[in-house]
């Protein structure tokens, strides 16, 4: 669930960079990189948020009026220097930089095949992966176009990928969409990242979302569009609109706020209580908690305050550096919370340890009840594709009732949103989404795991090929 950017401004990409880069900051917060190319590529990476990798001395430094930046939320790779994205590569006097969101689940086979025929590999990422395949196919055919094809045939899994090749930006999405990205037109170019928030950071104007399948190209003369594949259906992974998007955020179409206020009513409506606040786990609980309290009526108050310089608990590495982020993320207001019955409101229950910490910090605040709504379904399976559920018995939900999470979260009662209400106030249909951690069946054929999968089909891109218009 990393964020991605690319930019061609007349102007220069490395400040408009920054500023997309840290709208999306909330999908990664190990590393962030950027590469630019004036005549040669600019590149700068570390480990840390975007405020603390760049300073105005670095963005000077960083060049030219084509680039691409990456915040990472390590799925694959370790946390080192050299998995930190984008990745650059020289060869025949070009420079390929590429940054990617998303996860592949025929990774080890791929590199297995490359290095049996004499790659080498300097990182740990399925990322690198996707870069030495397109560079070598560039290198075979000449053609950008045909390598994106060549890799989208080989790739399962999900990708996003934001790719300069000299000073010409290039991205495309995996043709089921299961991670976002979008185009938008600034005052001086365009603009391709995974949220439209990066657009409005530029203050930018939206222009739509990559199509799964397609290839965009943009230089400064404009944008081409390559549609390389086309599918049956999508699978749009539904935790961006219950989890990972910023509720700001325009993905596929839907407004997040508006998905997580019609969950919050569904959640009301699918198990009212006799309460004296609803309070959200901030931020992503608080568009579920005014729907909730706009339909029950239950008056909407905060009773956990977020310390607005932590990150998100959920993306860190760790499950020690989860629990011990959640004493100095949230604190209780005790006021608001004494002698209360409380409803609290959160996105989503993935292993336990935080919603039982936070009821418990709530009670310890003085509530006499406490009352947890989820914004998801259970999540009862891993996720191959870019979220980190590992594994099922990391996961509180797997092959236990609701009533027994309910007494190992220590709260008086649970209840998540059904299934087929998150997939009305998402808007998409079910054969649209992914829903892989919630029901078992995945998108894409993943070993040892049942696929409800997609029909992918090539098209002839000479004839699908042609200009976005203004």
């Amino acid at each position: 669930m990393c964020g991605i950017v690319g930019i061609v401004d007349a102007g220069g990409v490395s400040f408009p960079l920054y500023y997309a880069l840290y709208a999306l900051q909330h999908r990664g917060q190990e590393s962030a990189g950027m590469s630019t190319f004036d005549r040669r590529p600019y590149v700068h990476k570390d480990k840390g948020l975007v405020a603390e990798v760049f300073d105005e001395s670095i963005l000077q430094e960083l060049k030219g009026t084509v680039g691409i930046g990456h915040v990472r939320y390590p799925t694959t790779g370790a946390n080192l220097p050299e998995n930190f994205q984008p990745f650059n590569f020289v060869f025949r006097d070009q420079t390929i930089s590429l940054a990617h969101n998303g996860n592949l689940v025929n990774t080890e086979e791929l590199r297995a095949q490359y290095e049996q025929d004499g790659q080498i590999f300097c990182t740990s990422t399925d990322s690198e992966v996707i870069a030495t395949i397109i560079a070598h196919e560039i290198r075979t055919s000449g053609s950008v176009e045909d390598a994106v094809a060549a890799a989208m045939r080989l790739l399962r899994g999900s990708y996003s990928i934001v790719l300069m090749l000299d000073e010409t930006l290039y991205a495309f999405r995996d043709p089921l969409g299961i991670k976002p990205l979008c185009l938008g037109r600034t005052k001086n170019g365009h603009i391709v990242a995974s949220e439209s928030v990066a657009i409005d950071a530029l203050n930018g104007e939206f222009v739509r979302d990559v199509r799964p399948g397609e290839l965009i190209t943009v230089t400064a003369d404009g944008v081409k569009s390559t549609q390389i594949t086309t599918s049956d259906r999508r699978a749009h992974c539904m935790f961006e609109y219950v989890y990972f998007a910023r509720a700001d955020s325009v993905i596929d179409g839907t407004l997040v706020y508006d998905v997580r206020r019609k969950i919050g009513e569904q959640l009301a409506r699918g198990a009212p209580v006799e309460a004296d606040m609803v309070a959200p786990v901030p931020d992503s609980g608080t568009a579920y908690a005014i729907g909730y309290s706009r339909t029950s009526g239950t008056p909407y108050l905060e009773g956990l305050m977020k310390n607005r310089y932590m990150g998100r608990t959920f993306i860190m590495p760790t499950q020690q550096m989860r629990e011990n982020a959640v004493r100095i993320k949230l604190n209780p207001i005790k006021k608001h919370l004494e002698g209360k019955s409380v409803v609290l409101i959160d996105d989503s229950v993935v292993r336990g340890t935080t919603s039982r910490r936070l009821i418990d910090m709530v009670r310890a605040a003085g509530a006499k009840e406490v009352h947890l709504r989820v914004g998801s379904p259970p999540i009862v399976a891993p996720c191959y594709l870019g979220v980190d559920f590992p594994t099922r018995t990391e996961l509180i939900a797997h092959e236990r009732s609701t009533e027994e999470v309910q007494n190992l979260i220590h709260a008086d009662s649970l209840y998540h949103v059904p299934i087929s209400r998150m997939v009305e106030a998402i808007g998409i249909d079910m054969d649209n989404l992914c829903t892989a951690c919630l029901t078992g069946k995945y998108p894409v054929a993943v070993p040892g795991e049942e696929c409800a999968c997609r029909k992918v089909e090539f098209v002839n891109a000479s004839v699908q090929s042609h200009l976005e218009t203004e």
